[in-house]
C-alpha cells in the first residue's frame, strides 16, 4: 500500500503514472505490502481465475522474486512505472516490512518510479510489451 500522498495522471513514461502529491525526503517509506489489503496470489490460484482476471494480475501485479507469488496492490501503487534510474527502491534488509523508500528527494508533481527488475520475475515480459 502507498504510504505517501499521491495522485494518478498521464505519464511521459507509459500510460498513466503515480505522482507525488507532496515533497518526499530521501529514505521516506513509500510502499509496503499490507496483509489484508494487498493480495498475494499463488501461481496455481492465478491459473484457475478467468483469463481477464489473470491478465489484470499479470499486468498490474508483480511476480515476487522472494516468494514466487503474484502480489497485487489494493490501491493505485499499480500505476508506478519502471525506470532504469528509479527514484524509489528497496529499503535496508533490516526493515523487511518497509519494501520501498525514496532513494533521493522527490518533488511534488514528480512521477514515482521503481526498477521492476529488482523485484518482479516477470519484468522483462512487461517491459517488452510496454
Amino acid at each position: 500500500m502507498i504510504l505517501i500522498p499521491t495522485r494518478v495522471g498521464p505519464s511521459a513514461i507509459h500510460g498513466n503514472g503515480l505522482f507525488a502529491a507532496a515533497d518526499i525526503p530521501p529514505g521516506t517509506p513509500v510502499w509496503r505490502h499490507q496483509p489484508g489489503f494487498d493480495q498475494v496470489i499463488p501461481p496455481e490460484v492465478l491459473g484457475s481465475l478467468p483469463e481477464a482476471a489473470q491478465a489484470h494480475v499479470r499486468w498490474f501485479g508483480f511476480l515476487s522474486t522472494e516468494d514466487g507469488g503474484w502480489h497485487l496492490s489494493g490501491d493505485h501503487a499499480c500505476f508506478m512505472n519502471h525506470s532504469d534510474a528509479p527514484n524509489t527502491g528497496e529499503s535496508a534488509p533490516t526493515e523487511r516490512d518497509v519494501i520501498t523508500v525514496a532513494l533521493r528527494p522527490i518533488r511534488a508533481g514528480e512521477e514515482l518510479t521503481c526498477d521492476y527488475r529488482a523485484f518482479d520475475t516477470a519484468a522483462e515480459a512487461k517491459l517488452r510489451t510496454a
